[in-house]
């Protein structure tokens, strides 16, 4: 199945979430792998686009438009919004899933869901898991560049301005959800109903304890 989720991005520096996606990083520490020299590793596959903006100047642009319109000033604020849309592993194997297509279904979901905001989208082949099931990365600047039309999913007149900040709702997020089932279902994917609860739930710190023994074991039993 195909699923969404949101990340909250407090980091000023919008460099950061470009690394992230073109750098190699460690998945348990978030932090880059670096080769015997010290320095930073390419990752093997990425699919890079920018939509408003160029994707290696992402920083520079949204910084440009934050202090336009004097927002993003303080720690506390929402710098960024990062989503990410993790594709069924059988959809590659049994579906044609290629990177490439999903990166298109990407720079779709970011221009109808996101209008007038600076994003970059970023396509991977590598999932957490043994399956490496492709997924995409669609990070945002907090702040609207562009006026856009009011559009059904946008609550406030606001959300259609520029200069004013993107929020996130529940109503918003189960938006998203059925945006995802619906280009599931178009494209002839699998899909669950991702806005009925699952019956057991695990939590993000569950799932990467969870990962973090499965790789001490699997080094276990590599040095016996």
């Amino acid at each position: 199945m195909a699923i969404v989720k949101h990340i909250f991005i407090k980091n000023s520096n919008y460099d950061a979430a470009t690394d992230y996606l073109t750098i190699q990083h460690d998945e348990f520490t978030n932090k880059p792998i670096l080769d015997d020299a010290g320095n930073e590793i390419p990752r093997d596959f990425y699919l890079l686009d920018g939509i408003y903006c160029d994707p290696f100047s992402f920083n520079a642009e949204c910084q440009t438009i934050n202090a336009k319109y004097g927002k993003n000033r303080t720690r506390s604020e929402i710098k960024a919004h990062h989503y990410i849309i993790s594709f069924d592993s059988r959809d590659r194997d049994e579906n044609g899933l290629t990177p490439e297509h999903a990166q298109e279904i990407g720079m779709e979901f970011a221009s109808s869901n996101f209008p007038g905001h600076q994003t970059i989208v970023c396509t991977h082949r590598d999932g957490h898991n043994s399956a490496g099931n492709i997924h995409v990365h669609i990070v945002i600047n907090s702040v609207r560049k562009l006026d856009v039309e009011m559009q059904d999913f946008m609550e406030r007149p606001g959300d259609a301005l520029a200069g004013h900040k993107h929020h996130v709702t529940k109503s918003y997020m189960n938006f998203l959800k059925q945006s995802v089932m619906d280009l599931c279902q178009r494209e002839d994917f699998y899909q669950v109903d991702l806005l009925s609860p699952a019956k057991v739930r695990i939590t993000d710190r569950e799932y990467w304890a969870k990962r973090r023994g499965q790789a001490v074991l699997n080094q276990e039993n590599k040095e016996k």
